[in-house]
């Protein structure tokens, strides 16, 4: 059984669950296509780095990256950095002939997105975005029923991501509020993630009417180079700096096929952790998911009689995508850190059997351009634009 030797770049906390997945995967899928070796791991000092190396399994570090893609023992880049630098790791990556793997959103930009793939394609190195909430079993068992027609042609699709981590003022400034460092705010960082799975379940978009809005203008600046996110709170008299991305991505969606849609996605929602949810109403059903219950899944069939007619709770176990490798009996649940497990399985499965895996750099490139048109959007008072 091959082994593939992992480069990880960024050593925070998608790190950890990334480290988790590579160290996890065979247990869970065995035989496993190839196993994955914790090679190198990468930090801003050196110091980090060497901790990160102890804490997450690898067996060396350094605090360049240009280290880890040139590094004839490593197979794969995995980038877990903040969005500034993906484009410039993973097209060096790809020119090294290493695969890449990478954290959402693609890059700060189309024109970013449209480089890094035609970098994987000049060099043919797979490559794989790291959408992981479509690996939720329940979330690929509704993509089955909706492909077999069981809730007819698509009518509309309703998506949230809502969060609560930076609804209070005191947060510190993360890097995810400086727009020259991650692009956009709640829109890339989470709205992403619907627009993935409205893309995964009914298809491409053809054009958006959007809105932006910013609620916390500035921030606390933080005191050490750790994004703490919402975890910690400023307290006394600290300086602040501007916040210069979105807090709150709110738009409509007209698809190819002649759904429409509504996806609002935003960081300031108190009472909601992790609240990622659909709706998409077929001409014979319905389907409901909501993540905080991620192994349910809601389904309502116009062919039920009309005194049964309602939505019933599929419990996801053995028997629905993914369930061979993780549940020996239905009802144990999942967590995040299945979604990643499953995510290197796939990834790891492309490599060996030479197979494309999505989402790849061209979803990542499409969604770019979908949230291109919905800053045009908000720029534009909301007027639908085109999906160039």
């Amino acid at each position: 059984m091959k082994s593939y030797r992992i480069g990880l770049i960024g050593a925070g906390f998608m790190a950890k669950a990334h480290s988790m997945a590579y160290a996890s995967m065979p247990m869970f899928f065995w035989p496993a296509p190839g196993i994955p070796v914790r090679q190198k791991i990468c930090d801003v000092t050196i110091e980090r780095a060497k901790d990160a190396a102890a804490q997450m399994g690898f067996l060396e570090y350094t605090d360049d990256w240009r280290d880890v893609v040139s590094d004839p023992n490593v197979d794969i880049v995995d980038i877990c950095t903040p969005n500034n630098i993906h484009a410039e790791i993973a097209i060096a990556a790809a020119n090294n002939g290493k695969h890449v793997f990478c954290e959402k959103p693609i890059a700060m930009t189309s024109e970013e997105a449209t480089q890094m793939l035609e970098a994987v394609r000049k060099n043919n190195v797979k490559h794989m975005l790291a959408f992981n909430y479509r690996r939720t079993p329940a979330v690929a068992l509704a993509r089955d029923i909706i492909e077999k027609g069981e809730i007819g042609e698509i009518q509309t699709f309703r998506g949230t991501y809502l969060q609560d981590w930076s609804a209070d003022p005191n947060a510190p400034l993360s890097w995810r509020f400086q727009s020259e460092i991650c692009g956009t705010g709640a829109l890339g960082d989470i709205g992403t993630h619907v627009i993935d799975m409205a893309r995964y379940l009914v298809g491409e978009f053809s054009a958006v009417s959007g809105e932006l809005k910013t609620y916390i203008p500035e921030r606390p600046i933080q005191s050490s180079n750790v994004d703490a996110l919402g975890t910690v709170k400023a307290g006394g008299d600290v300086p602040k700096a501007p916040v210069t991305v979105d807090d709150e991505a709110s738009f409509s969606v007209r698809f190819e096929n002649g759904a429409t849609g509504s996806i609002e996605a935003t960081r300031n929602a108190w009472g909601r952790n992790n609240y990622i949810t659909f709706e998409i109403h077929g001409s014979l059903g319905s389907i409901y998911f909501n993540y905080e219950r991620r192994d349910e899944l809601q389904v309502c069939y116009s062919s039920d009689p009309g005194d049964r007619r309602g939505f019933r709770t599929i419990y996801t176990g053995p028997a629905h995508p993914y369930g061979e490798g993780l549940w020996p009996i239905p009802g144990l649940g999942i967590g995040y850190s299945e979604t990643k497990i499953v995510e290197c399985y796939d990834f790891i499965k492309a490599i060996a059997e030479d197979i494309n895996v999505l989402p790849d750099f061209e979803d990542g490139y499409r969604i770019s351009l979908i949230c291109d048109a919905i800053v045009e959007s908000n720029e534009n008072g909301g007027n639908w634009v085109d999906v160039k």
